[in-house]
């Protein structure tokens, strides 16, 4: 299905304060549709192709595509290709956001295939194009002419400091304590995405509902280019429902009502098949005719349906649509399919610590949905660096979430993770976020994994609790519990009746209206996600469930507290120790050294990993506590400088006949007089020690020419540590411990004459702090007079 050519014609509207532009006529001109649409300098072309279907699909093929291409920022792409390749999280995020409100407004009779591509092409870095595309695919759509039952606005708000604020930038987005993103139709919401810092449910309804207003302008812009162009909204004449549904509900659907209310998901779906491949066998049988009836498909002149054989695949949809609409006739009666009221919970399983050497792990269960959490803590090299159109930044906490094929009972191939997967991980991340602790005060870089193991609703919902349960698990100190739980919908179109469920499962997932996610703490709400399968919901219903979820969110919060009430005190022992400081940001260099030999050096003697950033924080990592503290001890020295009685950990550098000097910092050495080596007898320093070997010392004094006095008898003495040289005596008649050349012990020696080659250069003291600019070989001249 192609559009006309169109001249080209651009329409403007200020939408809250920000102005919003739509273009077509100029670009892609062969795409059914095509809209640019552009918020500041930041602009989304969004392509669409609507073509005949293949034959005999059975469903709508409706494909949604979000690429960023780097050239819209000036940038070029991060790696050795220099290319953009497969989609990033951001983009499959962003299709996802594209697909979820446009896909329920197409009606079930249209199978024709349907292609939306979206991306910018120009990016400012300060506005995101995710809910620019979401208008430009809506506008799009329009000019296809398909049975597009639209259009959508769309709109992203922001609060900061209580004011809500429409298509928001980076920087307001950085403020504020809501990024919720609303679409909807000229008469209900359609889909909301949202997070918020626990957020009261009354105001992240308001938001809501502001949302819903101001998509009504951006509508209204969207009709603007329509009659810009020309084109108003097509009439398309809905085909009649296949007559063999009501053959099957006549025969059938009273044992499929006692099928649907079997309390077990595997007994009652493996009963229902047993059920579908009766009645195949019954109206197409071995021997014999089968069923004929009408296909409900009205002729091109106009003449009545001709009867024809029915096929298994056409008993099938049938059949789907049978079971849909007993599943929920039983629900307005009052009768969910596993016998549960309309606000009732499944039974809650909790435990925590189940692996061993995880730093922390949990097993949430919520009737047959059963997740098993681990959290894993790491260092400031484990985080993700994240590149695309925007700036580049870094992720400290990461969420994963797998469900493998057994958790629902089938076999398939075993691919990389889908854009469900993606999805449900992206939600459980931000609605666990904002309850961490900031990296100043628990600097570790978190990872949570979440393994869905059984599967029979909101899976995503008890990945937030059970991270919650792993996070504290693991004693990361985060503020307070979060919990998450999903609302379904069941609406009568007829009479507007409606009743809300609470903690769907998966068949009133599927033939429910609506999949309705709430989490959030005892306070407030930290993620929202709406999916529909209708066409909207007001304000009341929005609400409701609100409403229903928080009170169902603390039941369920009651339950995980049960199980561990607070996080634990310590991390696990398997977890690396981390340490935080500040240093002076210029002090840098002497802690990395000339081509990082000092920091090489000081992990290699403590066993610890050094990380340094440019504020001047160093984050000190080690398997163990003892090596990071060593770490921190060295560095701390090195960038305060010599304290005077503080215990280095020295490496002996130089052996004189009076003492030893000991390199206690980089580049700074100290004397030990040799009356300060130990309390017994020293005939020798090199009985002592010798060049290389490590000494502890306490620094004793530091006189006006910066020289530092060092002591090891007095460190030993302090640390409690046995001096193996201690119980040393002068042997009878045995010279003086008096150095040659005299002087007082412990004081200053005299300076000794230098031996032939040394220049007197003894690291601090006498000749070693001579003019380096001096001639230093040759005769010197004549001398004065």
């Amino acid at each position: 299905m192609s559009s006309t050519a169109l001249a080209r014609k651009i329409v403007e509207r200020t939408i809250g304060e920000k102005g919003i532009s739509l273009e077509t006529g100029l670009l892609a001109k062969q795409a059914s549709g095509a809209v640019v649409v552009r918020i500041g300098d930041t602009m989304s072309l969004v392509a669409t192709m609507a073509a005949p279907g293949r034959e005999g699909l059975d469903f709508f093929p409706l494909t949604v595509d979000y690429r960023e291409k780097t050239y819209a920022a000036g940038k070029f792409p991060g790696g050795f290709i220099k290319r953009e390749g497969r989609p990033t999280t951001k983009e499959i995020l962003t299709a996802r956001l594209i697909d979820r409100p446009i896909r329920p407004l197409f009606p079930e009779w249209y199978h024709e295939e349907v292609q939306i591509q979206a991306g910018p092409i120009s990016a400012d870095r300060q506005n995101d194009p995710d809910v620019p595309s979401i208008i430009g695919a809506s506008a799009s759509l329009l000019l296809t002419k398909a049975p597009f039952q639209g259009p959508i606005g769309a709109v992203r708000l922001a609060r900061v400091k209580g004011k809500l604020i429409a298509f928001p930038t980076v920087e307001e987005l950085e403020k504020s304590d809501l990024d919720l993103v609303v679409a909807s139709t000229t008469k209900a919401v359609v889909m909301i995405e949202g997070f918020g810092e626990e957020l009261p449910e009354p105001e992240m309804a308001d938001a809501i509902v502001r949302a819903h207003h101001l998509n009504q302008e951006v509508i209204q812009l969207q009709f603007d280019l329509l009659e810009a162009v020309g084109l108003s909204i097509p009439e398309h004449v809905e085909t009649p429902a296949d007559p063999l549904r009501q053959v099957l509900h006549d025969r059938y659907a009273d044992r499929l009502r006692e099928i649907k209310q079997i309390v077990l998901k595997q007994e009652r779906n493996s009963t229902t098949k047993g059920l579908l491949d009766q009645v195949i066998k019954e109206l197409i049988p071995v021997d014999g005719t089968p069923l004929a009836v009408p296909t409900g498909h009205v002729g091109e002149n106009g003449e009545a349906p001709v009867e024809v054989p029915v096929t298994p695949g056409r008993i099938k949809a049938a059949f789907s649509a049978i079971e849909e609409r007993v599943v929920r006739e039983l629900i307005l009666e009052g009768k969910r399919p596993d016998g549960r009221g309309p606000r009732d919970l499944r039974s809650i399983r909790c435990e925590v610590s189940l692996l061993p050497r995880a730093h922390g792990s949990a097993l949430f269960q919520r009737g047959e949905t059963q997740a098993l959490v681990t959290t894993v803590l790491g260092t400031t090299a484990d985080e993700q660096r994240v590149d695309g159109i925007m700036d580049e930044y870094s992720k400290k906490f990461m969420l994963d979430y797998n469900m493998p094929p057994f958790a629902v009972g089938e076999i398939r191939p075993i691919r990389g993770p889908g854009r469900r997967e993606i999805g449900h991980g992206a939600l459980a991340e931000r609605s666990v976020a904002p309850i961490l602790p900031s990296p100043a005060t628990f600097p570790y870089t978190i990872r949570v994994i979440s393994d869905i193991l059984e599967s029979n609703g909101s899976s995503s919902m008890a990945s937030v609790c059970g991270a919650t349960l792993s996070l504290m698990d693991a004693g990361v100190p985060i503020s307070d519990p979060v919990g998450g739980i999903s609302i379904g919908l069941v609406q009568d179109e007829a009479s507007g009746r409606h009743i809300l469920l609470t903690d769907i499962i998966g068949d009133e997932d599927h033939f429910g209206d609506m999949d309705f996610k709430v989490a959030g703490t005892q306070r407030g709400v930290t993620g929202i996600q709406l999916d529909l399968k209708n066409k909207g919901i007001t304000e009341e219903i929005i609400r409701e469930t609100l409403e229903q979820a928080h009170e169902a969110r603390l039941e369920i919060l009651r339950s995980m507290l049960r199980a561990i009430k607070r996080p634990r005190e310590e991390i696990s022992a398997n977890a690396p120790r981390l340490i935080q400081i500040q240093v002076n940001p210029e002090k840098i260099g002497l802690i990395i050294g000339p081509g990082g030999k000092t920091i090489r050096r000081l992990q290699e003697e403590t066993g610890a990993k050094i990380d340094i950033e440019d504020s001047g924080v160093v984050t000190l990592s080690s398997l163990e506590a003892a090596g990071a503290e060593a770490a921190r001890d060295k560095i701390v020295a090195m960038t305060e400088g010599v304290q005077i009685g503080r215990i280095y950990e020295g490496r002996v550098t130089s052996i004189k006949e009076f003492g030893a000097f000991v390199e206690i910092l980089p580049g700074k050495d100290g004397l030990v007089h040799i009356s300060e080596l130990t309390d017994g007898y020293v005939s020798s320093v090199a009985d002592i020690c010798r060049i290389g070997d490590p000494m502890l010392v306490k620094a004793i004094a530091v006189d006006d020419q910066d020289r530092v006095k060092l002591s090891r008898k007095a460190a030993l003495a302090e640390r409690g540590v046995p001096d193996e040289f201690a119980s040393r005596t002068r042997p009878p008649g045995g010279p003086s411990d008096r150095p040659p050349g005299g002087g007082p012990p412990g004081g200053p020696p005299r300076r000794p004459s230098p031996p032939p080659g040394d220049g007197g250069r003894d690291r601090g003291y006498g000749g070693g702090d001579r003019d380096r600019d001096r001639d230093r070989g040759g005769s010197r001249g004549p001398s004065r007079p």
